[in-house]
């Protein structure tokens, strides 16, 4: 598997330096220099095929003979070994339940999936590892579940202090082991600026083994595209029209989630059409709607993991429309945006975003609204940032109903588990909801164990290289 960078299409790299540099020495992102087509003898058994089978298929055809097909099945049925189900409300909405893997969160695919493929390059290294990532909510949970005990690798999780529940903290602060912990007082982007800061520092990553498992990794996103065909499969069964194609609404906050089903469509996945759902902090949904991306610093809201005002898959969402415009980029300073957040300008590839992504951003108030409409009317309890792409969703359908077209049907990504936000939630629906005994005893049995940090690059580069030169 050949990638580029996505400031320069010329810079190829392999996947195992990919995976491990998570970022080019640009400060673009990795995208794959072919993306493959399935074709129709893959889709006429789709819907009998398991999700390990089709992440098979999948990750055979994007690997392209890097790894055995030996150790890809393996791979593959290591990391997806829970399901993802797709919950059917009324003829409209139908909701994926993408949080039945370890951390309760659709970040385990991912995760996983990452976790075995570092293991599998990393078997014969000499060297520590060290893997950084940035977390907003349900990242830094999903990627310490996956990599603990993993030998030759740690793990260090930055996450913003106060601005996760409290589940969510403890599912990435009370491991030990290889895994460390490091409270900010700051923001997302902050944790997100001081990660990246680190893998562009030659004199750290030449003193220090450094990967990323945020979904700027390319790694991250491979898996992710699993779950949209496994919806479009069993979507096949439930449909009321049997030609029917489905509209994703994707909760979005760094919009990896959305690129990764950018990917699959790209791969041949038939998708009506995406839906961007943002919380406050609406810097797609502005750009869709305005023509330029104007990024800023993050707004807390009640979808916390959403809480990003700089979203690094953009640039992977803007290079696969780029592309598909036939616009290839040679240099590092050809269509990036400028330092002052304003760039993306090309209306071409502007409109041609807006063909494929509508988008929409939902209020607290809303969101709250949303919660309990569903509870009420479906008894099925919804996450907040889940409750932000059903409203939507709603909104979507509601305008192609006033164009006088009422046989879409969309399909909503749940992004976690409605008890990872166990305040929030209780106090919206006025009752207590159940807890999962894996969250039970998280909250009850489990020590927060953490490193107190200012958002200050410096002092965490000495920590890193304290702890880990």
């Amino acid at each position: 598997m050949e990638l580029y960078s996505t400031r320069n299409h010329q810079l190829r790299v392999s996947l195992q330096e990919a995976i491990f540099k998570g970022l080019p020495d640009d400060n673009g992102l990795y995208m794959p220099v072919r993306i493959p087509q399935l074709g129709n003898n893959f889709f006429q058994r789709l819907p009998e095929m398991t999700m390990p089978e089709i992440g098979f298929v999948i990750s055979q055809m994007l690997l392209e003979g890097e790894i055995s097909d030996e150790e890809i099945r393996r791979i593959v049925e290591e990391a997806i070994d829970f399901p993802a189900p797709l919950v059917q409300l009324d003829d409209e909405h139908f909701v994926l339940e993408l949080w039945h893997g370890p951390s309760m969160a659709f970040k385990d695919f991912g995760a996983r999936f990452m976790a075995q493929l570092m293991q599998y390059f990393n078997r014969h290294a000499s060297r520590e590892l060290v893997i950084l990532v940035a977390t907003s909510g349900d990242t830094g949970g999903a990627v310490a579940a996956g990599f603990y005990g993993v030998a030759g690798i740690k793990v260090v999780i930055l996450y913003p202090s106060g601005k996760v529940s409290q589940l969510q903290e403890k599912q990435l602060t009370s491991w030990g082991g290889n895994i460390k912990a490091i409270e900010v007082k700051g923001t997302f982007d902050d944790c997100q600026a001081m990660v990246k800061s680190a893998f562009l520092d030659r004199e750290l990553t030449h003193a220090i083994r450094l990967s990323s498992a945020n979904s700027i990794n390319i790694s991250r996103l491979i898996p992710q595209s699993f779950y949209y065909f496994e919806a479009y499969r069993q979507f096949l069964h439930t449909a009321k029209h049997k030609e029917s194609l489905p509209v994703f609404s994707v909760p979005s906050g760094n919009f990896g989630n959305l690129t990764a089903g950018l990917l699959a469509q790209r791969m041949g996945l038939p998708i009506r059409h995406f839906i961007a759902a943002t919380n406050a902090n609406d810097v797609v949904p502005q750009y869709l709607h305005q023509g330029k991306l104007s990024t800023r610093p993050s707004i807390p809201t009640l979808s916390n993991a959403m809480d990003v005002g700089n979203p690094s898959n953009f640039e992977r969402m803007y290079d696969l429309f780029r592309t598909k415009c036939g616009k290839a980029v040679t240099s590092a300073n050809e269509d990036i945006p400028a330092k002052s957040g304003m760039g993306y300008t090309d209306s071409e590839i502007w409109k041609a975003m807006r063909e494929s992504i509508a988008a929409y951003a939902v209020d607290d108030e809303t969101t709250k609204q949303a919660v309990r409409e569903v509870f009420n009317r479906h008894q099925y309890l919804m996450d907040p940032h889940t409750a932000v792409g059903y409203t939507a969703l709603n909104r979507f359908l509601e305008s192609k109903n006033k164009e006088g077209n009422p046989a879409y049907q969309g399909i909503v990504l749940a992004t976690a588990h409605p008890a990872k936000f166990l305040p929030d939630m209780e106090s919206i629906l006025g009752q207590s909801i159940p807890i999962p005994e894996r969250l039970a005893i998280l909250q009850h049995t489990k020590d927060k164990q953490t490193v107190n940090m200012d958002a200050d690059y410096l002092a965490f580069k000495n920590w890193l290289i304290t702890s880990h030169g």
